[in-house]
């Protein structure tokens, strides 16, 4: 039976290590860190994320601004609101809650970020960075996993690794990190041929396709770690992952839970990144 990556126990370690790097910086600089959400519209699922981004706020001891717009808000108030921020020295970290409603342009309110304060690390500039790999801030999901997989002791370095999944928050800054800790990365999407005989090659395999339990026991070479990125519901409302559990965890060395595992490691990303985005505010 594989080891059970316990997210929620390496998050609470990390975001201890955050609280006291804070109080340090406090009392250095007698400045708190400072977040920003915004959130637009009434989606249950955001609103959940941002309460939860507020509750990690006041436990690292960061000061934090939450900003509730109408679902009617224009692009030209939103921008306006983006545009005070930025220029807002209390607030090194801007996050706009993602997805937005459909009469707003996410691209335009992304480019609008500060990339100093770009702590999602969408922006234009940060993507660039990751890619030469000269980077402030990471993806707070991908960043979440590199968390995971070191801390557990797991070695990229050398070894054959596996992304399911091609998207900008997730599969390709993912790829690219494994990249840079010197893995062989393969990256495998809706049109890859011979999906399962890919994912058999992989000593790590990362699942970010939005599919529950699409990845069964047959797909998973004996001894993988394997990293359940995905976060779905069952017709029975039951949380679920990418990959089926049951089966694929006698098979794997490592495996992920979900709700459990790279989920909590998300939103203690986002505060190591506002962290960071205090300390280069001084510099």
């Amino acid at each position: 039976m594989a080891n059970i990556i316990d997210g929620k126990a390496i998050s609470a370690t990390i975001r201890a290590e955050i609280k006291e790097e804070t109080e340090r910086f406090y009392e250095k600089n007698g400045i708190r860190p400072g977040l920003a959400v915004i959130i637009v519209g009434e989606d249950p699922a955001s609103q959940v994320y941002v309460r939860n981004k507020r509750r990690a706020c006041e436990e690292v001891g960061f000061y934090s601004e939450a900003y509730e717009l109408p679902a009617d808000t224009t692009q030209e108030e939103l921008n306006s609101l983006v545009d005070k921020l930025n220029a807002d020295d209390a607030i090194h970290g801007i996050l706009c809650q993602l997805p937005l409603p459909k009469h707003l342009d996410e691209n335009e309110v992304i480019l609008r970020i500060d990339p100093k304060k770009d702590v999602d690390a969408f922006h234009p500039t940060n993507v660039g960075r990751i890619m030469i790999g000269d980077y402030s801030f990471l993806p707070c999901t991908p960043a979440g996993v590199m968390a995971l997989l070191e801390r557990s002791g797991i070695e990229i370095s050398g070894k054959e690794c596996v992304v399911v999944g091609r998207s900008n928050i997730v599969g390709k800054p993912q790829a690219m990190l494994l990249l840079h800790a010197h893995g062989t990365v393969t990256v495998c999407h809706s049109r890859t041929k011979n999906l399962a005989e890919v994912c058999r090659r992989a000593d790590i395999l990362v699942a970010a396709i939005g599919k529950a339990d699409f990845f069964t026991a047959d797909m998973v070479k004996e001894g993988a770690v394997v990293i359940d990125v995905g976060m779905n519901r069952r017709a029975d409302g039951k949380l679920t992952g990418d990959v089926d559990f049951e089966s694929v965890a006698p098979k794997a060395s490592y495996i992920t839970p979900v709700p459990g595992g790279v989920g909590p490691m998300t939103i203690t990303m986002l505060m190591q990144n506002t962290l960071t985005a205090a300390k280069e505010s001084v510099n």
